[in-house]
């Protein structure tokens, strides 16, 4: 008689390398099965099932989206800086001839409330000019070609004052090769007084061109809202391939008990979390397509783009489809380890396992060693070292709350006992189980401490610019200056402006530079002085404003005894240069102009540099001096307007850009940092209450799923008299207990975080409240809908056909 040959599946020993089938369960082959087996089970798990793979999916799709709009960053910069240089030639080193292929060009830039306007003005030389982007011919004489904005602008009731100030015909619009973006205020002019003083001779388009870097503040507040952003999104798609965790982990039990082994249950597992993640790339794409068309109609930060902008970098957009996927298998393998799969039932983590303090403040703490430093350094000076510093810091910071959260969570609950019976049942579920919760609240502390730290980080920067244009523009008024050709020009410049409704006050002189005259010896002509005497022409009354003058007829010229650095060998009967070399090894010919022995000494009003402040050398009235002798020489205004009267400043600009139409604007008077900051702050904030919307999505899955595995002691309950209000007081209990301890962690860790940030920029640390309290009002509205969804639920389970058993 023989003995029956002993078992192989995988209950016994043999189990490790055949199934319940006797397929080989093990290589590449026995992978994809099983993956795809798991994808079968979430695509084919019912309404339940559909619900749970869709909820992954949709945060699967946002952190995609997130992902592939930052990678998307590098070219959009790339394609508007390569847009700005095509259509840019602001002057040449050598300027060429005139020929049949150049043209003068000229900046002709303009304010309209608050909004930057840039204009361009041409002349062509010839039949056959250079044309630049978005263009096919060049505007005729008094006419104009405008963005598609600018178009409509000029054609509502609102831009009437603009129209008067842009006296061109339209003739056409420019194309969107010719602009930074569909929102831009652009147009090209054809000017028929266009000369040499006011623009440039340029024979081509595109001179190369580098942007203006960015500000440190700038760079570290760039830094701050990718590492806000890109944290959350990372602990959010970890959380939601997890959605839906204890009805994966019972359908798991059935497949042991019909013999499938420990590793295919992890493996089928994974395929369940990948047909998520999967279906979470592709809605990732489709949403980030959405928010791609978009794109004209949002300016952040006074950045308005195409749609073919926002395209990732072939090799990102690869990474991200591969790299999400995978972390969605790696996530639930390494969730899988901590839960053992019985064919009877699942048991996670085999005994209660008290979690230990001592390493998750590692990752905080690492983080604020990096940090502290550089706020101790001093003014952020964005070099790439402390770049890399910044950003390691600042996640390992945010992340640090995602360790400390469950701990917390623990520690709070296990030291809590009495109370009500609704409390007691809370505390008492989340003594036994706190992980389902823990991980869904930890997307919502590192998304409001994120949040909270780069608001903080803006409301300071913002505060700082508030403040210095307050103070600067405090007295209402604006400086004007541009190419000066005689004195009569610009007296009639100062009546123009005293005629414009609502100017109280204009005053003004011609601006010019003086050096010594060359030696005339055989090395090359002397260096450019590092001050170069200063010179100021006007009218007695004009020059009156500046200084102390006793007394004054035209054809005078006076020396100024209290200018800071003043060259002490101008005095009477000094020789000077009108046409003094600019830059070290600049070669010009001398314009020699002897300084009248007649000339007497003078006080200024306000020496020094500065606003307001004066640092003439020399006051020349304009007989004494004819202007055109000078080197570039600058009209330069200063305006005193009424605030009361309406548009008193459009007024003003119009009137400035009849007699000069590049003119150059100084002033305080319009703050963009005010309008740029609250565009950014209201789409982090957006960001950040849809991001807690989705957390609170996957709450609900999860409290749902918890009250339907513990839907026979809630029938239990209900067959003992516990009313149904109770068991709701608990159920709110239960959410609020985690959201709230993990919104009073995000608080903490946003506020230290951005008073780091704030002390890096030498800021004062400012709290922005109504921030911090929306943030929190979210959070409890959150637990609010949490509880309501789950109420339905939770009365269904509540009934004695729960008792009933087979």
């Amino acid at each position: 008689m023989s003995l029956p040959r002993p078992r192989t599946d995988s209950y016994g020993a043999g189990g490790a390398g055949r199934g319940p089938l006797g397929a080989a369960r093990s290589g590449p082959g026995a992978w994809a099965r099983d993956l795809a087996l798991g994808m079968r089970f979430a695509a084919g798990g019912g309404r339940e099932g559909w619900i749970r793979t869709a909820l992954t999916a949709a945060g699967v799709a946002l952190g995609v989206a997130v992902l592939l709009l930052g990678a998307s960053v590098p070219h959009l910069m790339d394609a508007r800086h390569g847009r700005e240089k095509a259509r840019e030639n602001l002057g040449q080193q050598h300027q060429p001839r005139p020929s049949d292929t150049t043209l003068r060009y000229a900046s002709a830039d303009t304010t309209f409330h608050g909004a930057e306007v840039r204009g361009r003005l041409v002349r062509p030389d010839g039949t056959h000019p250079p044309v630049p982007p978005g263009i096919d011919r060049l505007p005729g004489p008094g006419r104009m070609l405008v963005s598609p904005a600018l178009k409509e602008l000029l054609g509502s009731p609102g831009g009437a004052l603009l129209r008067d100030r842009l006296p061109y015909e339209i003739a056409g619009t420019i194309g969107a090769a010719g602009l930074l973006g569909p929102k831009e205020l652009t147009y090209v002019a054809q000017s028929a007084t266009l000369a040499a003083p006011d623009g440039y001779r340029i024979d081509h388009f595109g001179k190369s061109w580098d942007p203006r870097p960015m500000s440190a503040p700038a760079v570290l507040l760039v830094i701050m809202t990718c590492v806000a952003l890109m944290t959350p999104v990372m602990v959010f798609i970890g959380t939601s391939v997890r959605f839906g965790n204890e009805r994966r982990e019972a359908r798991l039990a059935a497949l042991r008990l019909v013999g499938t082994d420990v590793p295919t249950t992890r493996r089928i597992a994974s395929g369940e979390a990948l047909f998520g993640s999967l279906l979470g790339v592709a809605g990732g794409a489709a949403l980030f397509l959405a928010a791609r068309g978009l794109a004209p109609y949002l300016t952040l930060w006074d950045i308005n783009v195409f749609p073919a902008d926002i395209t990732p970098g072939p090799l990102a957009a690869a990474l991200i489809t591969l790299l999400v996927p995978a972390a969605a298998v790696l996530v639930t393998l390494l969730a899988q380890r901590s839960v053992t799969v019985d064919p009877l039932g699942v048991v996670h983590h085999r005994r209660p396992v008290r979690r230990r303090l001592w390493w998750r403040p590692a990752l905080p703490a690492v983080g604020a060693l990096l940090l502290v430093p550089l706020a101790w350094e001093g003014p952020w000076a964005g070099n790439p070292l402390d770049t890399v510093r910044l950003a390691a810091g600042a996640m390992l910071l945010l992340l640090g709350v995602t360790a400390l959260l469950p701990w917390l969570v623990d520690a709070v609950v296990g030291r809590l006992h009495g109370g009500p019976v609704s409390w007691q049942l809370a505390v008492r579920r989340l003594q036994l189980s706190s992980g389902s919760a823990t991980r869904a609240v930890s997307g919502i502390t590192v998304a409001v401490a994120g949040a909270i730290a780069v608001h903080m980080l803006m409301t300071g920067m913002q505060a700082g610019y508030a403040a210095a244009y307050a103070e600067s523009g405090k007295l209402p008024r604006i400086g004007l200056w541009g190419n000066a050709k005689d004195w009569p020009t610009t007296q009639r410049a100062l009546t123009a402006l005293r005629a414009t409704p609502g100017v109280t006050d204009a005053r003004g002189v011609i601006d010019g530079l003086a050096g010594p005259l060359p030696t005339g010896r055989t090395p090359a002509a002397p260096a450019a002085p590092a001050h170069p005497s200063t010179l100021a022409i006007g009218s007695c009354a004009e020059l009156r404003r500046l200084a102390h003058l006793p007394t004054c007829r035209d054809g005078e010229v006076f020396l100024t005894a209290n200018t800071p650095d003043r060259d002490p060998s101008l005095v009477p009967g000094a020789r000077l240069d009108l046409n003094p070399p600019i830059v070290q090894g600049d070669r010009f010919d001398p314009h020699p102009w002897t300084i009248p022995r007649s000339a007497r000494t003078a006080r200024l009003l306000a020496p020094g540099h500065g606003p307001d402040l004066f640092s003439y050398d020399l006051l020349v009235t304009p007989s004494a001096l004819d202007p055109s002798r000078l080197n570039a020489p600058s009209m330069e205004l200063r305006v005193d307007f009424d605030r009361s009267v309406p548009d008193a400043v459009e007024h003003l600009r119009t009137t400035a850009s009849r007699f000069d139409p590049t003119v150059l604007e100084s002033s305080a008077i319009d703050n963009p940092h005010d309008g740029q900051y609250s565009s950014v702050r209201n789409a982090l904030f957006a960001g950040a209450v849809v991001t807690l919307l989705l957390i609170g999505a996957g709450l609900i899955i999860t409290t749902v799923e918890q009250l339907h595995e513990r839907r026979r002691l809630l029938s239990t309950l209900d067959a003992h008299g516990i009313r149904r209000a109770t068991l709701g007081r608990s159920l709110l209990w239960q959410t609020a207990l985690p959201v709230l301890l993990g919104l009073a962690l995000a608080v903490t860790c946003g506020l230290s975080l951005g008073a780091l940030l704030l002390t890096m920029i030498d800021s004062t640390v400012t709290v922005d409240w109504p921030v911090v309290a929306a943030m929190t009002a979210t959070g409890a509205a959150v637990i609010l809908l949490v509880t309501a969804l789950s109420l339905p639920p939770l009365w269904r389970l509540m009934r004695p056909e729960g008792l009933r058993t087979e």
